[in-house]
């Protein structure tokens, strides 16, 4: 169930909202968000458009706007569902005519900056910003990555990590200790191969599986003050010598941990986490939402359990950062009715029905704390879950927190990278030229 990447339809929807962000900042609410949110009137019809039309997530908020209509018969909350492919046109055509929902959902980085820059989402700090009730109800680290031009805008739904999982039974057999370092990893790799053991399993046919390696050694090679400046400034430069680090060390890891190096593009990640779940490897990094994946599976008899990607002993970054993020919602400020909008997101995102999200969305964790339990998770989400909330920062997905031309640029050199076409000097050669343009 791995996430499916936005980087390539991203630029044209910047398009669609830079054309109307000039008449959406006149609106007087803009992106500020000016309407009184603490009077809800529950009488009305508010919608919702989403991406959650696969049928192992498409139930839940079909229920939940029945629950709330039956809570306030004054209301009608209209949802409508779509694939991930579906929404990202269904939205830029939206935006294209000024017709965003009242709720609408966004992945947070660069690609729900675009709509909170233009206008269309509205300033919610008042309702979960520091302080407020609705706020200490959610794991920090979510509700921080719906913070934008310092501000709280997205509202979490859900919420995903990145770890190393490895086979117990692999590493117990062969007398293996979880890495502590980089360097660890990288020795724990050598020692497997010794014996005959393929140490990680890698396929990178769709690109974001290298950036995902790439998103969280940024994180740990890079200042944060730096990292976070060129994510998210107009001025970004992408100079300091931890991004070629960064590079050089997955450039590292696949080729002393991974079977077939240079031949990664051509292998897709379900099938090598397949394999992973078969036996074929002792570790694979894997997104949180992919653990319900390995149930009834040879790894699931064996055991398992994972890691946080170790960082290099003399990382310049921050080591407390976790690669992850939530998947997000705004509100628009131009709805007739935002908080009855926002009256029933709290509603959605509740301890009550978050733990209703955990059967009627299969694998997607929720932010809201006390949700996930031994009744209704496993052990290795809560265990995920308690990581998630000690981690002093989520690194987002690189090829959504940062703007298009730089995503792009990543995932052409990411791919490069991992067939031996280029050198880590020369990706982030790209990677700058990209950010040039975009300023």
């Amino acid at each position: 169930m791995s996430r499916k990447r936005i980087t390539k339809v991203t630029a044209g929807i910047v398009g669609a909202l830079l054309l109307l962000s000039g008449c959406s900042a006149q609106t007087g609410t803009g992106g500020s968000g000016s309407a009184d949110l603490s009077k809800v009137d529950y009488n009305g019809t508010i919608t919702m458009v989403n991406k959650y039309s696969d049928p192992s997530t498409s139930k839940y908020f079909p229920a939940m706007a029945a629950a709330f209509e039956k809570l306030h018969p004054g209301v009608k909350v209209n949802i409508q569902q779509e694939s991930d492919q579906g929404y990202k046109d269904k939205i830029k055509v939206l935006a294209s005519s000024n017709s965003i929902p009242d709720i609408y959902f966004v992945w947070a980085g660069s690609y729900a900056k675009q709509y909170v820059d233009a206008g269309f989402a509205m300033n919610l700090t008042s309702q979960i910003g520091p302080g407020t009730a609705w706020n200490k109800t959610l794991a920090p680290s979510a509700v921080k990555a719906g913070v934008y031009n310092g501000k709280n805008y997205g509202i979490p739904i859900d919420l995903d990590a990145k770890f190393m999982v490895y086979n117990k039974k692999i590493f117990a057999d062969n007398g293996i200790t979880v890495p502590k370092t980089f360097e660890e990893l990288l020795s724990t790799c050598q020692t497997l191969k010794n014996k005959g053991i393929t140490p990680i399993n890698f396929g990178n046919v769709d690109g974001w599986p290298a950036l995902h390696y790439v998103t969280q050694l940024n994180a740990y090679d890079v200042p944060a003050t730096t990292l976070n400046s060129d994510y998210t400034s107009a001025q970004g430069k992408f100079t300091d010598p931890g991004y070629v680090k960064a590079l050089t060390q997955f450039k590292e890891l696949l080729t002393q941990c991974t079977p077939t190096p240079t031949a990664s593009n051509g292998i897709n990640h379900t099938d090598a986490q397949v394999g992973f779940a078969a036996d074929k490897s002792a570790m694979m990094y894997l997104e949180w939402v992919e653990f319900g994946l390995l149930d009834n599976t040879q790894l699931a008899k064996d055991g398992w359990s994972f890691f946080q990607l170790p960082a290099a002993s003399d990382a310049a970054g921050s080591t407390t950062t976790l690669e992850g993020a939530p998947d997000e919602f705004l509100i628009n400020p131009k709805s007739k009715n935002p908080a009855l909008a926002v009256a029933f997101m709290k509603f959605v995102v509740s301890k009550k029905n978050a733990a209703e999200m955990q059967t009627l969305m299969v694998g997607y964790p929720s932010p809201v704390n006390g949700s996930m339990t031994p009744a209704n998770s496993s052990p290795q989400s809560i265990e995920a879950l308690d990581a998630v909330n000690k981690a002093s920062n989520l690194a987002i997905w690189l090829d959504t927190v940062t703007p298009p031309a730089v995503a792009s640029a990543y995932l052409a050199g990411g791919e490069a990278l991992v067939s031996g076409t280029s050198t880590p000097a020369q990706v982030m050669q790209s990677v700058q030229k990209a950010a040039a343009s975009s300023h």
